[in-house]
């Protein structure tokens, strides 16, 4: 259970940090390389952009579970309980929406690259679809998120507790 509790609370920075790691010390000795002894890995350009993939759409995920990614909340905290209930209620199903529609495609993207045995350029086995999996995975990730948000936006506005509205980029 506490295990659980620990991957709740940092999965997606943990994906990030080691995704943005692998990405940044490809890129650092990669140039590195280039520049002082002439030569590079011909993969070096391409794994990272597909490292990128991973870290932004999991940040997504990250940034709607702690509520600060796409919202008007300044609009929203001058409504009422009532009104601020249903524009969270209105923000969660977009977001399932929209979420729902990359899941669909981005897994038809994934499929389509591992039938093909689509490669990374510059590589001989490193498959394509390992870093487009990322895209549906984070997706997936966002609606538990989402889900999460709206049992404690429901339980508060049953129990008459003020809503997580944030005012600003930072909480303020």
């Amino acid at each position: 259970m506490i295990l659980l509790r620990w991957i709740d609370a940092n999965i997606e920075r943990v994906i990030i940090l080691i995704s943005y790691v692998v990405m940044a010390t490809i890129i650092f000795v990669e140039v590195i390389r280039r520049f002082m002894f002439n030569e590079q890995a011909a993969w070096s350009t391409t794994i990272p952009i597909y490292m990128f993939l991973w870290i932004v759409w999991i940040a997504c995920s990250y940034n709607v579970k702690i509520r600060s990614h796409l919202s008007f909340d300044e609009i929203r905290t001058k409504l009422p309980q009532w009104g601020q209930f249903a524009t969270l209620l209105l923000d969660s199903i977009l977001w399932i929406i929209f979420s729902v529609i990359v899941i669909y495609y981005t897994t038809q993207q994934v499929l389509l690259s591992r039938d093909n045995f689509a490669i990374v350029m510059g590589t001989d086995d490193v498959m394509q679809w390992w870093f487009y999996i990322g895209t549906p995975l984070a997706f997936t990730l966002l609606i538990f998120r989402v889900l999460q948000n709206v049992h404690k936006d429901f339980s508060d506005y049953r129990n008459g507790r003020s809503l997580q509205v944030r005012t600003g980029l930072f909480g303020d």
